[in-house]
């Protein structure tokens, strides 16, 4: 395959826009820009897929397993080959040498074909990604493809750089005075670790999965795609087309495969510790990331896990902006990101606004009436919410509203193309930061569409309790709204020494809960909530280690 004129320019973009932090995406956020005839190839390859079963050619398949139901309802009928783990392994491990032999840019442009053929078949892995994530339309076809594939060739780009530090080969000389100088010839290469292993999440299965998948094989590691057994498809969409550009480019194409496990059968545990496995990257419940940190003892590994993430509410020069933005924020798939705020803390004195002076009540009244305006219309609604994931959001959302009182109620939506979507509005409940009860509420995450109004005695308070919630229960993201130079400076120092990404004042239409690839890192790898960021060069640099030849010149 003819790969450097038709990728390197993108790489090369790709660089620039990591050292820049400037906007720039190569992957178009519009439907409309994959053709005329994009929306109804894709909806059609999509729905060839339901019924099937998911060939992959991968050696080791001893059975078929499934059993994706839509969170809008349909079950996808889809069975996938289940591996034997013993036979599959080894057979990865076989083309690794090929692999790394062919070098940092090689095996980069390969990543950027792969990524190249998922997006032209963006549509169709928007429906994927809808049908499994329960995301709404239009946030499945920008979230699981162009921005999902905005962090796959971001990670390439740092694996590369991280890669290329390093020259190939050097000659080295040190001069003896009168004697000869002492002379060797010096190679380097970024030597792989081993067989990484992604285990995939339910709620964002490309926009998480795609940055460890491509970051791992970029630096020369075969992956072990382990998808989350109710969002398969979009990965196993991502495994054959690697598969595809891999053999196609000369290389083996089981450096990229697929692993399903049956219901119940927990085959990331078992994986997770297996000698061959040398990187995990997971994306899930704190309790399972802790346990791989403590056993997975053999491998290098990345998770992102749970969090409490915190708006501290002081004071506003755009009140209704303020307003409509948190409410966007709290709307946007049904709370079910980790980046979503879940605590709101607000002075229970109330705060100054361009539009007077707001009570702690009036904010949450106000905040409330936000949601319930942008959720009014139902279509609006379903287009925002989309449909809850699993029954156990569901059941923290009803539970909710039994820990204090309610300020906003959820309602139920109907969704007349899926009628049997699970789709509710937002609940935001008043809890006291001074009461000890209410405490072990809102310090624990309680993931989907529920947020907690916290009082609180003043913004010194709050500024307190934001350090104290992301020192011990960490967050993805931190919001704050001042009008004080001395508050912000306040927040922004918690955020310095806690390790955590933070938004100030955000009333456009930029939102405390998105991240924009090349120049926002997701994550800051230095709170509880995830020890990696995406993307940065400790993201890519442990992957490979740097084995140096030394040869007598």
């Amino acid at each position: 395959m003819q790969l450097t004129e038709t990728h390197r320019p993108t790489l090369d973009q790709a660089l620039e826009a990591i050292r820049s932090r400037a906007y720039w995406s190569p992957h178009p956020e519009h439907p409309k820009a994959y053709g005329e005839t994009g929306a109804a190839d894709g909806l059609a390859a999509y729905q060839a897929l339901l019924g099937t079963r998911f060939e992959l050619d991968q050696p080791g398949t001893d059975g078929w397993t499934g059993g994706e139901v839509s969170p809008y309802g349909p079950e996808l009928g889809i069975e996938y080959p289940h591996p034997d783990i013993d036979v599959l392994l080894p057979a990865m491990r076989a083309g690794m040498a090929a692999w790394r032999e062919a070098g940092p840019e090689a095996r980069a442009l390969v990543c950027l074909e792969i990524l190249s053929r998922i997006s032209a078949r963006t549509h169709e892995f928007a429906h994927a990604v809808m049908h499994t994530s329960g995301q709404a339309f239009m946030m499945a076809f920008q979230a699981g493809g162009p921005h999902a594939q905005d962090r796959g060739l971001e990670a390439v780009a740092y694996a590369y750089e991280e890669q290329m530090r390093t020259p190939a080969a050097a000659d080295w000389s040190k001069p003896q005075g009168k004697r000869d100088p002492l002379e060797l010839r010096k190679a380097f290469t970024a030597a792989p670790r081993g067989i990484s292993l992604l285990i995939g999440c339910n709620t964002f299965p490309t926009w998480n999965g795609y940055p460890g998948l491509f970051a791992s094989l970029a630096t020369g590691n075969p992956v072990l795609v382990k998808p989350h057994p109710r969002a398969v498809l979009p990965l196993a969409l991502t495994v054959r087309v690697a598969r595809e550009v891999l053999s196609e480019a000369g290389f083996d194409p089981n450096l990229v495969a697929l692993a399903v496990e049956r219901p119940g059968e927990g085959i990331a545990k078992t994986l997770a510790v297996r000698p061959e496995i040398k990187i995990i990257d997971y994306t899930g419940s704190t309790a399972f990331g802790d346990w791989l940190e403590a056993n997975a003892r053999q491998a290098q590994v990345y998770t992102e896990k749970a969090g409490v993430n915190t708006v501290v509410i002081d004071s506003t020069d755009n009140y209704k902006g303020m307003l409509s933005n948190l409410a966007f924020s709290l709307s946007l798939y049904s709370g079910q990101m980790c980046t979503t705020p879940q605590n709101l803390l607000i002075p229970r004195d109330g705060i100054t606004t361009d539009a007077g002076h707001k009570s702690y009540d009036e904010v949450v009244a106000d905040l409330g009436a936000a949601v319930g305006g942008l959720l009014g219309d139902d279509a609006r609604a379903n287009a925002l919410l989309g449909a809850l994931v699993n029954p156990d959001v569901k059941s923290r959302l009803e539970a909710a509203a039994g820990l204090g009182e309610v300020a906003l109620a959820s309602r139920e939506v109907t969704n007349p193309d899926f009628p049997g979507a699970v789709v509710r509005t937002p609940v935001i409940v008043k809890l006291d930061g001074a009461k000890p009860d209410d405490e072990a509420s809102y310090l624990s995450e309680c993931f989907g569409p529920v947020s907690f109004a916290v009082a609180v005695d003043s913004t010194q308070d709050a500024v307190e309790l934001l350090r104290r919630t992301v020192r011990d229960k960490g967050a993805m993201t931190v919001g704050a709204y001042t009008t004080s130079q001395e508050t912000e400076r306040a927040v922004e120092d918690v955020c310095l020494e806690e390790s955590a990404q933070l938004s100030l004042n955000l009333t456009g239409g930029v939102y405390v809960n998105q991240t924009a690839a090349f120049s926002d890192f997701h994550g800051s790898g230095g709170n509880p909530a995830a020890n990696a960021a995406l993307c940065d060069g400790a993201f890519v640099s442990n992957r490979f280690r740097v084995v140096e030849v030394r040869r007598q010149a």
